[in-house]
Formats: C-alpha cells, structure tokens, sequence
C-alpha cells in the first residue's frame, strides 16, 4: 500500500446552462438536519445549488410514561414549503421534477381525509423499549431474520407499531406513510410506499419485495392492523406518483442511505461504501440479500435499493455521538473540535461507538468516560480527546463492519467509497483508510441529494432508467479525495481491533 495520505482526483466539470437543461429540485431530510437543493442536468453532468438548509431536531413531551420524542414535521414542512418559493427567484427555468428522501423506519398515521392524527414518533423514543420481547413471544428472532433479513434494532417499525397497539391513532387510522411518502403525498404525490424505504420496517420480504405474510400476521395479532392493509401500495423507486404545478414528483430512492449508494461513483458491480452522518452505514451493494445465519449472527442487514439491488450493511451509530456532544458543549463547532483532535495521538482512547448508552439524547462526553473506563482506556477529558475517541472508534467500527462484509459474501474487498458529510473530517477518512488497510475514495459530499436527483432525472428525462447511464453522471458530477493507507499505522489498529470490545 501507499504511505502518502490523501489525493485529489478528477471527476468533475460543471455543464453550463443550455436549451436541453433540466432542474429537479431533491428535498434531502435528515435526523439533524434538512435541505432544499436544486439540481440542473446538463451535458452529462448535475450541478447542484443549496436554496435552503434547515435544523431537525426532535421534541420531547410528558407523557404518562415519561416524556417521548417526537417529529417537528408542520415545521419540516413549513421549511421545505418556504425553500421552495425561492426556486422561482434563483432560475428561470421550470422544474421538472421533485423528490423526497429522509431517514428510515419512522412513520405518520392518517384519517379518513388524509389528515394527521399524530406527530409522527421519533424511532429515538423510548416507547419501543420493551416491544421486542412481546413482538418475539409471536415469532422467533432468528425466523424473523431469515424473512426480512433487517438488522435487529429496537426502533425498527415493526417495534413502533407494537408499541402503539391500543392507542388511539393506530386504532382509528386510515393509513400509514413513512416519513418521505407523507411529505411526497403532500407535495402533490398519490399516497404510496417507497420499496427502499419499506425495506427498513423489518416488516418486507427482500426476496418478493413484498410484505412478509408471517410478520404481518403477528403485528395483526397484536395490534389488530396488518401492515399490507395499514401502509400504501408499494412502488419501486424512479416510479412517478404525481404533479406539483408543472414538476413532476417523483418516488427517488427514498430511504436516504439508498439515495447515497446511488450517487457512489464507481463502475464496479459490487461496491463497498460507508455512508457516513448521523448514522454510519457500511457494506456492500448486491443483487440478491443474504439472510444466513452467519449474517443473523452478525447482526447485518439487507436494504432494498434503486435499480433492484439489496445494500448488504451493518448501521453503526455514527456522527450522532459527535453532534451530541457538540450540543452538550453549547453547540460548539464541529469542523473545530475535529481539527483540534487531529493533535490527540490514535488509539489514546477507543471505545465499541455501538455501545446501547450512546443511543439515547444526553451527557454524552460522560456516558464516552463511562464506557472508556469499563474498557481499560483512558478516560477522554478535553473536548478534542472526547471528540479524537469518537473518530477512532468510528474508524475500528467501520474496519470491523467491512472485513464482517467480506467475510460473509466474498466479495473482494480493495476499495472503499465513502459519501455524506462524515467526508469532511479528513481525520476520520484517513484513518479509515489507515484502519482498514485498503484505500478510501471519498465524495460526494452530498451523496443523497444527488442520488435524489439522478433518480428524478431518471425517470423524467430522456437519460432513461439504464443503471450505467444513471452512475456516468455521477461520476462526471462528482469530485473525489482519494486516502491511501499508511502501512507502519497498520499494527495499531492489529491491537486495537484484538482489544476492544465488540
């Protein structure tokens, strides 16, 4: 392997304006944040312009049980709503299309007149923290695997639904849509289900990409609703579902980490990506999902995506564990706390980042000592030493995520491509790459509003819905950062890996 650090490399040129132009606007939400972004084909390239950026953070109130957290989503809408109005100041063009994606699992219920009759729940509340048990007294945890092939989680939408049995809303509902399918029927879009996003509901069979019979069957059990009944009919991403004014609305692939993989610029069949934000997501892209028991055990998880293909990947928590602690710190400035852990010499403190305790909002710089010092390591005390121990630790999760991957599906493992706005700390694609002995190409940044887009372009221009025409552009709309391995750091990783904890 090379000992250099990072290299640019060329993907990029910007296509002009011209007659044969096409803007499609991508509403990209995610668990912190959300944006407007509009996109204009060109000459073989997408050019991309941010209208509008805006908090998402979820709310928490009393309830009997304690306080739950919930979805601001009348205030998502009311930004998505005023992101929009900008468009027709910046361009003089006319959208052609727009798409939704956000963050998976969570969903909104609905009367008779297509009305909320809830916030939507946010899957980071506690309401779920018993519903496992009762949903496996049903149906055996490994039986519920080898059909959905979802990795156990316990906000999964199965759990949500559970936990909901006799409440009001679940009881009265008319339907349920996932959060990108509520927000695309309120852009215009008939009320439907997205495949990509419906594969994270652990309620799919990945196989028919249809609702699992069995599964449905205990949910009805013990909620009197069957999910094939309760949620919209199903569509496969680039399906076209509607019309805003003169834009077609589009179902992208809607899941957001779905839409990240499409915008991996690569030509290889079988990609490894690790799409990094508030979650981590690491794996690989396939044809057919791998439900074994070496997979069960290793807790994996198969994800629909666009074009018919199953992400093989493991969820790790991610930068949420960062941005937490930044909050706590009086929101201080990541871009900041990340350049000041560059000093912080690797492995100082390394701790398992999937560690339960890291889930939930709260003094996260404590619960990190906490779990440092039940590890043997030594406890981070300073901003930058709390901030270098989460980097660290990401970079041994996603090395030990990817060689699980290799393990279990042979897919030769020489390249890594990493996309979302993890990339930005170099450290953390640095030491990627040092921890997992195997380059890292890194970019885009903004990996799921562009898979968004392309999606859009897909369906609704003459490009066409060719997978290869699809990852052409995205390689010419892109510019990636390539980070080689630094062999002599090799060792480090060695002990760290055969010392922490899983």
């Amino acid at each position: 392997h090379h000992s250099c650090g990072p290299r640019r490399r060329r993907t990029s040129r910007l296509g002009g304006l011209t007659s044969m132009s096409t803007l499609h606007l991508a509403i990209d939400l995610g668990a912190s944040s959300g944006r407007v972004i509009a996109g204009t084909l060109s000459g073989g390239t997408i050019t991309m312009t941010e209208i509008a950026r805006f908090r998402n953070r979820p709310i928490a109130l009393p309830t009997r049980r304690g306080d739950y957290l919930y979805w601001d989503i009348l205030d998502l809408w009311e930004s998505i709503d005023q992101g929009l109005a900008r468009i027709d100041a910046l361009t003089s063009l006319t959208p052609t299309s727009i798409g939704v994606d956000t963050w998976g699992v969570d969903y909104a219920l609905l009367g008779r007149n297509g009305e909320l009759l809830a916030n939507p729940s946010c899957y980071r509340c506690p309401r779920t923290d018993t519903a496992p048990e009762q949903f496996y007294a049903d149906l055996a945890r490994d039986e519920h695997y080898r059909r959905t092939g979802i990795q156990f989680q316990q906000f999964n939408t199965v759990f949500q639904l559970i936990a909901a049995a006799g409440s009001t809303s679940l009881q009265h509902a008319e339907q349920a849509l996932l959060m990108p399918d509520l927000l695309t029927s309120w852009l215009g879009g008939e009320p439907h289900t997205d495949i990509t996003n419906a594969s994270t509901t652990a309620l799919l069979d990945p196989v028919t990409r249809d609702w699992d019979d069995a599964v449905g069957a205990v949910v009805e059990k013990q909620t009197g609703r069957r999910p094939a009944e309760l949620f919209a009919p199903l569509v496969e991403p680039g399906t076209v579902v509607g019309q805003r004014r003169d834009a077609q609305v589009v179902t992208v692939a809607s899941h957001d980490t779905a839409s990240a993989v499409v915008a991996v610029p690569t030509d290889a069949p079988n990609p490894y990506f690790i799409s990094c934000g508030t979650w981590s997501l690491v794996g690989v892209e396939r044809t057919q999902p791998l439900t074994s028991d070496a997979a069960c055990a290793a807790n994996m998880t198969n994800e629909l995506g666009y074009g018919r293909t199953v992400r093989f990947l493991k969820n790790i928590m991610g930068l949420w564990v960062l941005n937490e602690c930044a909050r706590h710190w009086n929101d201080a400035d990541i871009p900041t706390l990340c350049a000041q852990a560059a000093s912080i010499p690797a492995g100082h403190c390394v701790i398992p980042i999937n560690d339960h305790r890291l889930f939930a909002p709260g003094d996260m710089p404590a619960r990190i000592r906490a779990i440092a010092a039940e590890q043997g390591q030594p406890q981070p005390h300073t901003q930058a030493e709390v901030t270098r121990c989460i980097i660290d630790s990401l970079a041994l999760a996603y090395r030990r995520a990817l060689h699980t991957t290799e393990a279990l599906t042979g897919t030769p493992l020489n390249t890594v491509h990493m996309v979302g706005g993890g990339i930005n700390s170099t450290l953390l694609c640095q030491l990627t790459a040092d921890a997992t002995g195997i380059p890292v190409v890194a970019g885009p940044t903004e990996g799921t509003a562009l898979g968004n887009l392309v999606v859009q372009a897909a369906a609704t221009t003459p490009l066409g819905a060719d997978r290869e025409a699809v990852r052409e552009i995205i390689r010419a709309s892109v510019t990636t950062t390539m980070y080689y391995p630094r062999s002599e750091q090799l060792a480090l990783w060695d002990r760290l890996d055969a010392t922490i904890s899983h």
